[in-house]
């Protein structure tokens, strides 16, 4: 890093640069623009691409979108209902036999006791769409479409950026105070600052095709949100985005049978064809080929330079685990550099960015490799690896007639349930804990620092009821639900998490002892801390009641004994204390180490 230049040129100047306007980027724009700070995104292409892509918001990423103030109830309007998504079929193709069936993912109402969001599949470019106008509203929020990165140079107290106008050829630079770059898994950022990657290639060629099928006459009842196809002429799934017209396949190829160079469209409809099983009409989209492979960066940060997304870390759709790793990235950093440009924090809490993420992304990362190693590992074992397509469909068939095979493949098929079920990595990670969790699936909420803090289902009374400012949470679209339990879970103890403050969630029988706390922190801040950091309180019996009975919930957090929790502004537990022993001394360091005064 260099000093900073006395005569330093530039043509245009933003607090936060970012660099690409997917997913990522886009959302930290606007979460920045929430909390007040401006930023400029340069995106390299004048249109996203229309494929797909990514499926599925994961409940932390619903989480994040609602108290950012994006309605999680209009986002569950677009996209697949949840009559459609519910199931992951095993078949031999969409028009054959059904060989085995999984739920997929946590779609059952159960799941409303982890989370006020169950997952929901959408489209990537239909978020996109819906960002970018939440984004378009907020004056503190910019993008340039057709610019693409060129260079950067990093001095002790801003970056200037050099950005290339692609439609004119005409180069010039931009001031900042920091840099973001989300600018995808081939990251020119990553690249020009020689950031090397962790992780490995496999041997597994993959093939992704887009195409436009009205499947529903096709698979009639046989509704699921991915279709797994065994046939050897195709070997991998069907996403339905919408299965009446906005489908992808995905298949693992041999490419010395079909080397990449020769895929065509015909080559795509043949292998489309046979993962229907009989004549429908369609287009071919779009394909493209990709390795099955994790990379995840060894560094999220350079001087003042940051990777989010898949610029930090890519890896397979099998979980996914990508798109929501990404949006998990940006909603950890965004506060943390708000706080450093409003002067609440010092710049050493931008340090915890890669601390917290990265380890979230190691465990993501291996997660996807392993249910994509086992789920192609699962359609070669069925008895279709002949290298003869027509000897290969004989031993599949013959397979599923056999008993005693069913046996093994129903075994196989079940081995995949974790594969369909994240829970646990979507919302259980702990910032901080370095262990691989023992299953992806099972989640089990605790309250500890680092950890989400945990979900309960609240109704807000007193001031907070006429000042949270979220709609209610619409509940409706699981049909099991009674009238009456749709009202009974409209609001989250998630909710009770202001964006820019930190929360101090505690009983009615120690609210005051902390009000008098909190006012004697206040006196030992620094200065110009002290002016800009919010800290709120939300008192159970007085801010919130529980709705129904939640024994487990209270003794969770402990607050009938006096415990009271400090939630961190991204929802994620600073440190837990004991009211009858609590100081204003204590509160102060727990808030020091984190924000680095």
């Amino acid at each position: 890093m260099s000093p900073s230049k006395v005569d330093e040129s530039f043509d245009d100047e933003v607090p936060i640069l970012i660099v690409g306007g997917g997913p990522s980027g886009l959302l930290l724009a606007y979460m920045l623009a929430q909390l007040n700070v401006r930023t400029l995104i340069v995106e390299r292409y004048p249109t996203r691409l229309a494929a797909p892509k990514a499926h599925a918001l994961s409940p932390r990423s619903l989480e994040l979108c609602r108290q950012f103030g994006i309605d999680v109830n209009e986002i569950r309007s677009l996209g697949s209902c949840r009559e459609d998504a519910h199931w992951v079929n095993f078949i031999t193709n969409l028009s054959g036999k059904q060989v085995g069936r999984l739920p997929y993912e946590r779609m059952d109402p159960g799941v409303l006791d982890a989370t006020p969001a169950m997952i929901h599949n959408i489209p990537q470019p239909a978020f996109e769409e819906l960002v970018a106008r939440e984004l378009a509203q907020k004056p503190l929020g910019a993008i340039r479409k057709n610019h693409s990165f060129v260079r950067l140079e990093q001095f002790d107290n801003y970056v200037l950026t050099t950005v290339e106008d692609r439609s004119s050829g005409r180069e010039y630079v931009i001031k900042s105070t920091h840099v973001v770059a989300c600018d995808g898994a081939k990251s020119a950022v990553r690249r020009f600052l020689g950031v090397e990657s962790e992780g490995e290639d496999s041997f597994e060629t993959m093939m992704t095709i887009h195409f436009n099928a009205d499947l529903r006459p096709v698979i009639g009842d046989r509704v699921g949100m991915l279709h797994w196809i065994m046939d050897p002429e195709t070997s991998g799934f069907i996403i339905g985005y919408d299965l009446s017209g906005d489908l992808v396949l995905i298949c693992n190829f041999d490419s010395k049978k079909h080397p990449v160079d020769s895929w065509d469209e015909a080559l795509c409809r043949k292998t489309i064809n046979a993962a229907i099983g009989k004549d429908v009409k369609y287009d071919v989209l779009s394909y493209r080929p990709w390795i099955l492979s994790r990379k995840v960066a060894n560094e999220y940060l350079v001087g003042r330079v940051f990777l989010a997304g898949d610029a930090a870390h890519a890896f397979p759709p099998t979980g996914g685990l990508g798109l929501n790793s990404g949006l998990g990235d940006v909603h950890n950093l965004a506060y943390k550099l708000a706080a450093v440009h409003q002067g609440w924090a010092g710049d050493a809490i931008l340090n915890t960015y890669q601390t917290d993420r990265r380890q979230v992304a190691l465990v993501n990362s291996n997660q996807s490799v392993k249910n994509g190693k086992e789920i192609f590992g699962l359609l070669k074992a069925l008895g279709t690896t002949d290298e003869n397509v027509d000897v290969a469909r004989q031993n599949l068939y013959r397979n599923i007639q056999d008993p005693q095979a069913m046996v093994e493949i129903n075994k196989g098929i079940e081995g995949q349930r974790e594969h369909f079920d994240n829970l646990n990595l979507h919302i259980g990670y702990v910032y901080g804990d370095t262990e691989i969790p023992g299953h992806a699936s099972v989640f089990n909420p605790v309250c500890v620092p680092g950890a989400r803090l945990p979900h309960a289902w609240i109704r807000p009374v007193g001031s907070l009821k006429s000042s949270i400012l979220l709609p209610p949470v619409d509940s409706s679209y699981v049909s099991e639900l009674s009238a009456e339990q749709v009202k009974e879970k409209e609001y989250s103890t998630l909710d009770l998490c202001p964006l820019n403050a930190f929360t101090i969630v505690v009983d009615s029988a120690w609210a005051e002892q902390w009000k008098t706390c909190i006012a004697e922190a206040r006196e030992l801040l620094p200065t110009a801390v002290n002016s800009a950091l919010k800290i709120e309180t939300a008192v159970l019996g007085v801010d919130f009641e529980l709705q129904l009975d939640q024994p487990e919930w209270l003794k969770l957090m402990r607050l009938k004994e006096g415990q009271a929790t400090l939630v961190r502004p991204d929802q994620h537990i600073l440190a837990t204390f004991e009211s009858v022993s609590i100081s204003s001394e204590d509160l102060v360091e727990s808030l020091r180490g984190h924000l680095s005064w």
